[in-house]
């Protein structure tokens, strides 16, 4: 089985997914590498994982009062779903149209949220963007519950425009006000209050007598719209397909400058990000031909450590490394898992601000690179776990010190180091000497040596990239 088929499998998990653990790779590189594409642009393909057994081992999924439990139940999801690119996306729009639950405290809601960016998030941009338009987290999160015929609020209008769909340059200040009208007496339904019976859901709700039905134009059209109308003209616009075309390049293949900064700065790939605009514009704006067309493109395969890991990235990468987390387990409580991410810098559920967070070299900080390092260092410290036992029975044979630093470094990834990081784990392999694994015995004999490699590697500057 050639090496390269592994990395460029493990490159395709690692963005489309959070990677996979060796015996998947080489399961999924035995096969053609667009077979395995197909397969990921379907996840109705796989079943989707059962919930109840995570249910009866923590008892706060019976009611959706909990934040961090909620949010670390979708980290649980990213780590085993069988339909990773599903959690892919919906962890790309959550970004992309970044709610908090700080402002509202309203779990159900962001819950709901959640499940809308997994159930449409590979559709089309019209269905997405009505999606959100009709969602009560974000509703409330950007005041259009306050948008009222006679006082419009334009919050949730200016928004859409400048950092949902168009970007900055592509809508005039008319345009947002003009939306703003058309989104009046869309709301929610004001749910029963917390206490004392628990938080209970909401759902969308269209007040026709709230709504102003006078003409509007907008973008150059005109007519008596509502909401629906807008999303039809927004989603139509070229300057959307460019603007997610671009969001979607910096998810998936390499880091980009922040967005505010996307009207004076161009594309870093300006070829790749126009072939994604075409195939948005060739489809009506349906997702998955354009993630083909990103997935089976040379500047995607060709972007290995391309991109800075984000933390729910890391986490879930090295969870999925280590093996657990498979079964509900008390020792492995869900909310550690949220802990985790948001130490490094990212509170999935509860981004900072409508902007998101900022990503590439930016979630890297002296604090947050700590974290990091720590993290993994301390995930792979015990070789029982399942997934360090996989990889120890991996490491066979006789091996000079190289020869275990080349191996190491490709069951963990295959990741490819400098010749600093390269100098210093050959420096600690010189000093194991050359070993020989051919047994059981001779196995445990160096497994302290072997793991503290993997841990030298995991806290490696290379392995903080994608």
């Amino acid at each position: 089985m050639p090496d390269n088929n592994i990395a460029l499998t493990a490159h395709l998990m690692r963005r489309a997914g959070f990677g996979a653990s060796r015996a998947e790779l080489e399961d999924q590189a035995s096969r053609e590498y667009s077979d395995v594409v197909e397969d990921l642009l379907h996840p109705e393909r796989q079943s989707d994982l059962e919930e109840d057994v995570l249910k009866r081992y923590n008892l706060d999924l019976t009611y959706p009062d909990g934040l961090p439990v909620w949010a670390g139940r979708w980290v649980w999801r990213m780590i085993n779903s069988r339909r990773p690119l599903e959690e892919k996306m919906a962890l790309f729009w959550h970004h992309v149209f970044a709610t908090a639950w700080y402002k509202g405290e309203h779990t159900p809601s962001m819950i709901s949220q959640i499940d809308t960016f997994r159930c449409d998030g590979m559709s089309d941009l019209r269905t997405i963007f009505m999606g959100l338009a009709k969602d009560p987290a974000m509703n409330y999160w950007l005041d259009n519950c306050e948008n009222h015929a006679d006082q419009p609020n334009e919050n949730w209008g200016r928004e859409l425009l400048e950092l949902f769909s168009m970007g900055v340059g592509n809508y005039t200040e008319f345009d947002i006000k003009e939306a703003s009208r058309a989104f009046t007496g869309w709301t929610f339904t004001q749910p029963i209050p917390l206490y004392p019976f628990g938080h209970h859901s909401s759902r969308f709700e269209y007040v026709a007598e709230d709504h102003d039905d006078s003409e509007k134009t907008f973008l150059s059209h005109t007519g008596p719209f509502n909401g629906e109308d807008i999303i039809d003209i927004v989603a139509d616009q070229p300057a959307t397909a460019r603007f997610i075309a671009r969001h979607l390049y910096s998810f998936f293949v390499a880091d980009e400058p922040q967005v505010p900064a996307w009207n004076i700065e161009p594309p870093n790939d300006p070829n790749t990000v126009d072939a994604l605009v075409n195939a948005f514009e060739e489809n009506d704006g349906q997702i998955v031909p354009v993630l083909r067309t990103l997935f089976n493109s040379e500047a995607f395969k060709n972007a290995r450590q391309k991109r800075v890991k984000s933390p729910v990235e890391l986490v879930v990468g090295v969870i999925k490394l280590v093996g657990t987390y498979k079964e509900p387990d008390p020792t492995e409580p869900l909310p550690a898992l949220v802990s985790a991410t948001a130490v490094m810098g990212q509170q999935i559920m509860n981004p900072p601000t409508v902007e998101g967070w900022h990503t590439g070299h930016e979630w890297i900080d002296g604090g947050t690179l700590n974290e990091r390092v720590n993290f993994a260092v301390n995930q792979l410290s015990d070789a029982t776990k399942p997934g360090i036992q996989d990889l120890l029975s991996r490491v066979e044979g006789t091996l000079t010190p190289s020869d275990l630093v080349d191996r190491c470094l490709e069951l963990l990834g295959p990741l490819e180091v400098g010749d600093q990081t390269r100098s210093a784990l050959q420096s600690y392999a010189d000093d194991i000497g050359e070993i020989n694994v051919d047994s059981e015995q001779a196995r445990e004999e160096h497994t302290d040596d072997i793991v503290r490699l993997l841990q030298c590697i995991v806290a490696s500057r290379e392995y903080q990239f994608a």
